[in-house]
């Protein structure tokens, strides 16, 4: 799951409490930040396993930090924390938290048997990186559908919000096709978690610029 991810950022966003959309893009990939991050500290560790799924050669063999269910919720909870501290928002600190919580279900959707409850097996995962005809269609189904639910949600407020909003959608596009359809990567590299990482940072910021340009329809 990647862009997978930030459905559920897009769907809360059109809470009338709910953080800006920028916000809840970094929430819905924020245990990939901090999982790659980790993994260049070597804190939390992968390898590349051609075969180990039929779309995905990760081998996610050490990351009770990011993607257990128990360290994803204290994940959560810093993140609500931090959003209520800035903001004394509540609501908005709770749908964030929620936000970040979604990865890791979603990631039990698609994941070989590699996440845990608390750090320590079992491991568990359902593996529809197997079925890439059930995987990929699900992932662009629940993204796009989460997009139009946002778009039919909210209204522009500015002239640049069609092409912001073009933009996002094929960066969205352009970046899961490179997941699915790049040469499979030989080594777990600095550089391909550096470009992870630059991917989710650019993927929020053009995800701030849509939320900059568009607003909740009164209803």
């Amino acid at each position: 799951m990647f862009i997978g991810h930030f459905a559920p950022a897009m769907v809360a966003a059109t809470h009338p409490r709910a953080p800006g959309l920028g916000t809840l893009f970094v929430a819905g990939q924020l245990l990939d930040f901090g999982f790659f991050g980790l993994a260049l500290a070597g804190i939390e560790k992968f390898r590349i396993t051609p075969g180990i799924t039929e779309m995905v050669p990760l081998d996610l063999y050490d990351m009770p930090y990011t993607h257990s269910l128990l360290g994803s919720a204290i994940w959560a909870a810093a993140f609500a924390l931090l959003i209520w501290l800035f903001t004394r928002n509540r609501t908005g600190a709770l749908i964030g938290g929620g936000v970040v919580l979604s990865h890791w279900f979603l990631d039990l959707l698609v994941h070989a048997p590699d996440l845990t409850l608390a750090g320590s097996p079992p491991k568990m995962g359902f593996a529809l990186w197997n079925h890439p005809m059930i995987e990929m269609p699900l992932e662009l189904a629940i993204t796009f559908g989460a997009l139009a639910f946002f778009v039919s949600r909210t209204r522009s407020i500015a002239p640049s919000s069609k092409f912001v909003l073009v933009l996002l959608a094929i960066l969205l596009a352009v970046f899961q096709a490179v997941n699915w359809f790049a040469p499979e990567p030989e080594a777990a590299t600095t550089g391909m978690m550096i470009t992870a990482l630059i991917a989710f940072s650019v993927a929020s910021v053009a995800a701030f610029l849509v939320g900059k340009t568009r607003m909740l329809k009164q209803v």
